[in-house]
């Protein structure tokens, strides 16, 4: 079987055969065998930390689907974990902290953390998937963004409102950009590492960028994506390596991401494709950007979709067809292979 490298040659945005295809949190919820994974474990964290079970749901989608690449089953929220905040899951409300950050002592208090060791679990994980799947599709690693981990951190989980961080913001800015500068340099440590374990491209998840104004954005999230992908194409080691970055609800800072010198940028779809394409011209690579509810609809309809979706980027280089976000766990699974089979068939006459 030779390597399928669709993925990688488009995020260089060099002509592929077809459009390639992966899905955000394609191993997860909305997959049975993973749900027994899961219950095998006892707890999520439990499966991100054993690396024989996170390599094997990392590889579940793949035995379904024909996708162009598999991404390293892990969460955001290990680089928090590991400095000590206490993380674990509620059933049906996601991540709490059992120590949040609530002063700028607490931020002075966080450990200079070693990623080689402390998150370990990640890179072992990545070294197992990267041996099953040498000659078959590329492995994606990825981090939260500086801007989504302290957010997470400072809330002590998600937030309809993020009136603490946001009250951070504006009481106390160099108390934040100390803690965005620590964890900045974890990213870096933590992408680093993933890619010398293995990872054939990275991903930022700036899954809160979209929460602040344009100004706010660029000086507490942008800035220090563009610092973290600095360093990782300064880095002989690192360099080649594509790196994605996606903001969630950022379609207006298009340009300015383009600027970071990301390989790619995900697009959700609050934005069109072709506008997308047009501002940020030929030489970056775009991902996205179905939305994920379009899954619930009839196989016709996701067909149409999925069409309409290839279209607005056109027939030129440098697509990745992505949802503009993370599958939902009720999603159908025939529905999943449905949009896979579509992507593949409809671009194969197109690019």
């Amino acid at each position: 079987m030779a390597f399928n490298d669709r993925f990688l040659r488009a995020l260089a945005c060099q002509p592929v055969d077809k459009t390639p295809v992966w899905i955000m949190r394609q191993a997860g919820r909305y997959l049975p065998e993973y749900r027994r994974v899961r219950e095998q474990a006892g707890s999520f964290l439990t499966l991100c930390k054993t690396p024989e079970l996170a390599c094997e749901v990392t590889l579940q989608p793949l035995a379904r689907f024909d996708l162009d690449a598999a991404i390293i089953f892990s969460d955001i929220l290990t680089i928090p974990d590991a400095m000590g905040l206490g993380l674990h899951f509620i059933e049906g409300e996601g991540p709490r902290f059992e120590r949040p950050l609530r002063c700028a002592a607490d931020i002075a208090a966080l450990p200079t953390i070693e990623v080689a060791n402390s998150l370990r679990y990640v890179t072992e994980a990545i070294a197992l998937a990267r041996h099953e799947l040498i000659d078959k599709v590329p492995l994606i690693g990825f981090s939260g963004s500086p801007w989504t981990l302290a957010t997470y951190m400072i809330e002590n989980g998600s937030s309809k409102t993020f009136s603490l961080v946001k009250r951070w913001l504006f009481s106390d800015p160099d108390s934040l950009h100390s803690l965005l500068t620590k964890l900045a340099d974890c990213v870096v440590d933590y992408l680093s590492t993933q890619i010398h374990a293995g990872a054939q491209a990275v991903m930022l998840f700036d899954t809160w960028g979209g929460i602040l104004t344009p100004r706010d954005y660029q000086q507490f999230s942008l800035y220090y994506m563009q610092r973290i992908i600095k360093r990782l194409k300064n880095n002989a080691l690192t360099r080649e390596t594509p790196v994605i970055l996606f903001t969630k609800n950022g379609g207006q800072w298009l340009e300015a991401m383009a600027a970071t010198g990301a390989d790619g940028l995900g697009v959700d779809w609050t934005t069109s494709l072709h506008e997308a394409r047009q501002r940020v011209g030929e030489n970056i690579a775009l991902q996205g950007n179905l939305d994920p509810a379009v899954l619930y609809a009839s196989p016709e309809r996701i067909v149409a979709e999925v069409e309409t979706v290839l279209k607005a980027h056109g027939a030129g280089n440098g697509h990745v067809f992505n949802l503009g976000h993370g599958i939902q766990p009720d999603t159908p699974i025939d529905n999943v292979q449905v949009m896979v089979e579509a992507v593949h068939r409809l671009s194969a006459k197109t690019v």
